[in-house]
């Protein structure tokens, strides 16, 4: 999901960092006009109706713990949801880097009555796979060549036989003939998230499925989508020059924080996870006090309440799963990452910044709009249309998650007359330029003005503004946080930003990363 701190990355990059960090499904999200925000006011105007919304916003938690965000709009009978598990990459243990966005994969093939034809027999034959693969990965670590060959044939055997009983993507066509549309899903550093939106005369439906899919989720068809997965892998990082080095990047950048670590997975972690591996994930993170419900459109919340403790106040109470508390310490020297690959030249640097609940969380947005929003930024103008030395020159706050300190970056395409040192030296300059100048009044008013409209729209949108309700409860503490962003960024100076990039921008909390080109031969 894009949201108005990831709204600064140029077309192809950020098209290719929005896939490698967060793995969309292949079916599109709708946009249904949110009637509350369609004209343009100014940012004194709207308040009124942001405090309209507020008081359209009911807020209720079953005794399990599992919470439900409800805002009645009923512009057009459509209603958008969103369930939010406050878990991601992060939280992976150590050697199962993965299995969140795997997760992700499987909640999609069904349940004991939904995705079979047969669960007690097929059940029988998953467990018969999962024992064979254990028994492959036994008879790979003594050599054995023979006795692999035999389980493997057995386990393609069994595994055709399990097939028999798969109704292919019966979830998806529920609700495809229920008039949903939007099926899809998001695995990001700090959560997953499932949406759809529906009829609003298919709300019991939503409860039901949604409800049955993390109640009794049946995890089938797990190695079939890990190969899947893999070669999602092999797409987007292994044979992408920016994929390796957005990988080696973040690595280097981060010593401890699991920031460091990529949401899609090792490609050793992922050949040896197993589905027990997901299950035990499953059950420790998808836990009724860790999910949130968003609800947004044509509902009566009355109705939602009554519904939700008949579906989902069949969950059984459980403990709050462990809090990440690994905390990074202060960078005290520039690193560095060259990678020579057959690619253009590209040049990174990161600036370590805190997460999203941190006072200055505004100003950091206004610093990359300034930087790098549109053909009117510092970069673009400086870098690409005076001194020519870059294709390509943007940046953007929160990478690769907000919710804990994260980083800064700015990147440069360099051009072909061009070397990545030149790229370093002009963006170099445009970054002191933030520690010597105070920027003007206009230019302040103009990114306020941009930061403004792009938060308004994401809020123009019911399926968006569900997502965007859920993330903001659960990272911030309440999702009414989502609607002070306007007053944070009105009060934004310009010596606050003067500020913030002196504290920020410093060699010693740089990380540097170079893509050099090398021939093809």
């Amino acid at each position: 999901m894009k949201n108005h701190h990831q709204s600064n990355l140029v077309r192809g990059f950020s098209l290719f960092l929005s896939l490698l960090l967060m793995v969309w499904s292949f079916c599109p999200s709708p946009v249904f006009a949110f009637s509350l925000f369609r004209e343009n006011k100014s940012s004194t105007s709207i308040q009124p109706y942001l405090d309209r919304v507020i008081d359209r916003v009911t807020e209720f938690t079953l005794e399990n713990g599992l919470k439900f965000i409800v805002l009645e709009d009923h512009e057009a009978p459509v209603v958008s949801f969103s369930t939010y598990a406050d878990v991601g990459g992060v939280n992976e243990p150590q050697g199962k880097t993965g299995v969140a966005h795997f997760l992700e994969h499987l909640a999609f093939k069904g349940t004991k009555d939904i995705g079979t034809t047969n669960y007690e027999e097929e059940k029988v034959l998953l467990e018969q796979l999962d024992q064979l693969f254990t028994q492959i990965q036994l008879a790979k670590t003594e050599d054995n060549q023979e006795k692999i060959t035999q389980l493997q044939a057995e386990f393609s055997q069994v595994e055709t036989k399990a097939n028999e009983y798969v109704k292919q993507n019966e979830y998806g066509q529920i609700v495809e003939t229920a008039g949903g549309v939007g099926l899809n899903a998001v695995t990001s550093s700090d959560y997953t998230m499932y949406f759809y939106s529906f009829p609003s005369n298919k709300l019991a439906l939503w409860m039901s499925l949604e409800s049955e899919r993390f109640l009794e989720p049946v995890f089938r068809e797990f190695y079939k989508e890990k190969e899947v997965i893999l070669e999602e892998r092999r797409m987007r990082t292994e044979n992408s020059p920016i994929g390796q080095m957005v990988e080696a990047f973040l690595d280097q950048s981060f010593s401890t924080h699991p920031y460091k670590r990529p949401v899609i997975g090792s490609t050793e972690d992922l050949r040896n996870l197993t589905r027990q591996d997901v299950i035990n994930f499953f059950e420790q993170y998808y836990t009724p006090n860790n999910l949130i419900m968003s609800i947004v459109g044509d509902v009566n919340p009355s109705e939602v309440k009554n519904l939700a403790k008949i579906y989902f106040g069949r969950f059984p109470k459980k403990a709050k799963p462990p809090q990440l508390n690994i905390i990074e310490p202060p960078q005290t020297e520039e690193k560095e990452i060259t990678l020579n690959l057959v690619s253009q030249p590209w040049y990174l640097e990161g600036y370590h910044s805190p997460g999203l609940n941190h006072p200055d969380n505004a100003v950091y947005e206004l610093i990359s709009g300034l930087m790098s929003s549109g053909r009117t930024s510092r970069l673009y103008r400086s870098l690409v249309e005076e001194k020519q030395v870059a294709l390509q020159a943007q940046g953007y706050s929160g990478f690769p998650g907000d919710k804990y300190p994260n980083l800064t970056i700015f990147y440069g395409l360099t051009a072909p007359s061009s070397s990545v040192e030149d790229v370093a030296i002009a963006l170099r300059e445009e970054i002191e330029r933030l520690k010597t100048e105070l920027v003007t009044s206009e230019e302040l008013d103009r990114l306020k003005n941009q930061a403004r409209a792009r938060l308004l729209r994401s809020l123009d949108s019911q399926s968006g503004l569900a997502r965007l309700l859920g993330e903001y409860e659960a990272k911030t503490g309440s999702w009414r946080n989502l609607f002070k962003q306007l007053d944070l960024l009105a009060k934004v100076t310009p010596e606050d930003i003067q500020r913030v990039a002196k504290a920020t921008f410093i060699a010693e909390n740089r990380t540097v990363g170079k893509i050099l080109p090398i021939t093809n031969n």
